[in-house]
């Protein structure tokens, strides 16, 4: 988990892992009032970094297929569509 903090106030997080060759990002949020700040783009270039120092070559991003806004944020940090299918299975019922 990575966090960007104010003082004792988080501003911005994300989840970040990897299995050695792939790194993922789950949950990249950041507080409503203080978006469009410049915040996600630090804490995705933190998460970038965290990545590179354990020599993790490639990042991975699920962006729901109506998230325009989200997909678009990522276009501009340089990520593009990877013409990959995602596949999931609930398991809640």
């Amino acid at each position: 988990m990575l966090v960007l903090r104010e003082g004792g106030r988080i501003l911005a997080s994300a989840m970040v892992g990897h299995d050695g060759h792939r790194g993922s990002v789950y949950y990249l949020a950041v507080d409503p009032a203080r978006q469009r700040q410049g915040l996600g783009r630090r804490l995705m270039a933190a998460v970038e970094e965290w990545l590179r120092a354990r020599g993790v070559p490639k990042l991975n991003l699920l962006v729901r297929m109506e998230n325009d806004a989200v997909a678009g944020f990522h276009a501009a940090l340089g990520y593009a569509d990877n013409d990959c299918r995602s596949l999931g299975k609930r398991l809640d019922g």
